[in-house]
């Protein structure tokens, strides 16, 4: 039972080190590996909390280790993300060498902007904790999700031979727009169904079950490029459903 008792908390630490690396990773350019690190990270962290029900040692301790885990892997990553790729362009030049002229000098700080995820991110988590609304379902976008639609960025970029799709995600201004957006619907009022399963019953999960079919099937038929698709029918779909339950 003892041993029983540490195994949810250590899954959640695997979750930690998986951010720490990813933030490494992230440092040394290696973007792919950074997006695997975080996709392993939000796997623990999703095991976490069912096996702390199954052994019947759910506690306070463990919800907060789960949300500073969650901070690094899911918050400090995809801020840092969007804050490297921003620099790497201005760096290398990747649109024009304008950025660093004088009459342009302000764009010398837009990379940290990147981290509007992390500050939004933060608020989201301190937010989750105290809202007793959350308990069964989101109100927001949750962390582990914009996480993959923030690393999902290069990943496509990489995987792709469109040029329209390469320079769309070598724009600055685009990577600041996304970050812009990923802070609001962290943060925003709209009700989303959880994908956590917490038993494994048709009956009661149906829609988490078909939709991560669903995602899955979308993944391996057009590859990186469906995590943005699937995260914007994450949230369509819950709206939907919410709308419909109103009506019932």
């Amino acid at each position: 039972m003892q041993i029983k008792k540490h195994i949810p908390n250590t899954i959640t630490l695997l979750n930690l080190a998986c951010g720490l690396l990813a933030v490494i990773a992230i440092f040394r350019d290696q973007e792919a590996e950074a997006f695997w690190f975080v996709c392993l990270g939000i796997f623990f962290d999703f095991w976490d909390g069912f096996f702390a029900r199954k052994f019947n040692v759910y506690g306070e301790l463990g919800l907060q280790l789960d949300s500073l885990a969650d901070m690094v892997t899911c918050g400090v990553v995809p801020g840092l993300m969007i804050f490297k790729l921003i620099e790497n362009i201005q760096t290398k030049y990747e649109l024009s060498p304008y950025f660093l002229t004088e009459e342009t000098w302000y764009m010398l700080f837009v990379p940290y902007l990147g981290f509007i995820v992390t500050l939004a991110s933060a608020y989201r988590l301190a937010k989750f904790n105290i809202d007793t609304r959350q308990t069964d379902s989101f109100i927001g976008l949750p962390t582990p999700a914009n996480a993959l639609l923030i690393m999902s960025l290069p990943m496509i970029r990489f995987s792709y031979e469109e040029e329209w799709l390469g320079m769309l995600i070598k724009n600055p201004f685009f990577l600041l727009i996304m970050a812009i957006l990923s802070a609001y619907l962290l943060n925003a009022e709209i009700p989303l169904f959880s994908l956590k399963i917490k038993e494994f019953t048709w009956a009661k999960y149906k829609m988490q079950i078909l939709f991560l079919i669903g995602s899955l099937f979308s993944f391996s038929l057009l590859g990186f490029v469906a995590i943005p698709l699937i995260i914007i029918s994450y949230v369509l779909v819950s709206v939907i459903s919410n709308k419909m339950m109103a009506k019932a």
